[in-house]
């Protein structure tokens, strides 16, 4: 996401002003690590993954190398991970987006037994945004009137989180919305202050300037707890649908037969990351949460458990098999 763009000043003073430590496992890593992103240069999961990287390379005393492999969901780079050698110099930067596209069809590798969890370094909400002229102004108003008339949401793209984002929100709140699929959040932006769709989900850098100018109103934030960044913004949870959670998220794979102790390494180092003080006080200024110290079986967890809850929309959807 494009917040994450914003860590780069800071992490950029931060380098210089810390010195390469020396390795505290002497015994690994011997040479530089590279991290699969299935994403380009720029995206969001890339400059996540690089500030991650840079800061870990200090830690380590060997350099970790970013590997842009783009396409197909993220199918190339997964892939690509689950056949490199197990011997801990290979990571995957896994995000929500890949999980939905394995169940899609996109990414053929099944990333939950062909790959091995290392850590979740952390996640971001999303924001529940309308046109301003919309007849509702909280999550409450929105349910009571798509139970009314007709309303009609917007995503970034059929099979996208935002897509099953909205189609979660549905289910739970036991309502019918039409839905209006685009080529990227940019264009469904547009229409959405344009008034030709009435709701949408989107990232809050997107669309925080958008709702202070009047030109989208939020009505909630998509995280199970309120954000620092707009503690006066409710939760979608809180406000009427118990249970809703919908947040991007990013963390660490290895591949499948990885020895114990280096995915314990590298969990603990990277964690120690993106809990290192600086770089928690600005995601969570900008909405977004460090990953709390988890083993990588918790993560391995998660991720299982999110493959069962969008399999369930997925297949609910008729998508299965589809690309997104």
């Amino acid at each position: 996401m494009r917040l994450l763009k914003g860590l780069l000043p800071v992490l950029g003073i931060l380098f210089t002003q810390q010195a390469v430590a020396q390795p505290s496992h002497p015994q690994y890593p011997k040479k530089p690590i590279r991290v699969l992103v299935g994403t380009p240069a720029g995206s969001g999961s890339d400059v996540m993954t690089r500030s991650v990287a840079q800061k870990l390379s200090e830690r380590l005393g060997q350099s970790v190398v970013v590997d842009n492999r783009a396409g197909a969901s993220g199918a190339i780079s997964i892939q690509l991970g689950a056949q490199a050698a197990p011997d801990g110099y290979t990571l995957v930067t896994l995000s929500a987006q890949n999980v939905t596209a394995m169940l899609l069809g996109t990414v053929s590798t099944d990333i939950t037994k062909e790959l091995t969890a290392v850590c979740m370094l952390l996640s971001q909400p999303y924001l529940l945004v309308a046109n301003p002229s919309l007849e509702a102004n909280s999550v409450r108003e929105l349910i009571s009137l798509a139970k009314a008339k007709p309303l009609v949401y917007a995503s970034s793209g059929v099979g996208t989180v935002v897509h099953l984002g909205m189609e979660l929100l549905k289910t739970m709140a036991a309502v019918d919305m039409t839905h209006v699929p685009y080529k990227g959040s940019g264009l469904s932006m547009i229409d959405l202050m344009a008034g030709r769709v009435q709701v949408s989900i989107t990232n809050p850098l997107t669309a925080g300037p958008l709702v202070r100018s009047g030109k989208l109103k939020a009505l909630a934030i998509t995280s199970p707890q309120r954000v620092p960044a707009l503690p006066d913004l409710p939760t979608v949870a809180e406000s009427g649908v118990s249970g809703y959670d919908l947040r991007s998220w990013y963390g660490f794979l290895a591949p499948k037969g990885t020895p114990s102790a280096i995915i314990n390494v590298l969990n603990r180092e990277s964690i120690a990351v993106v809990n290192e003080p600086e770089m928690k006080s600005r995601l969570a200024a900008e909405g977004a949460d460090a990953a709390q110290p988890n083993a990588p079986e918790q993560f391995r967890d998660f991720i299982a458990a999110e493959t069962v809850r969008w399999g369930k929309i997925i297949r609910s959807l008729g998508l299965a098999n589809k690309k997104a």
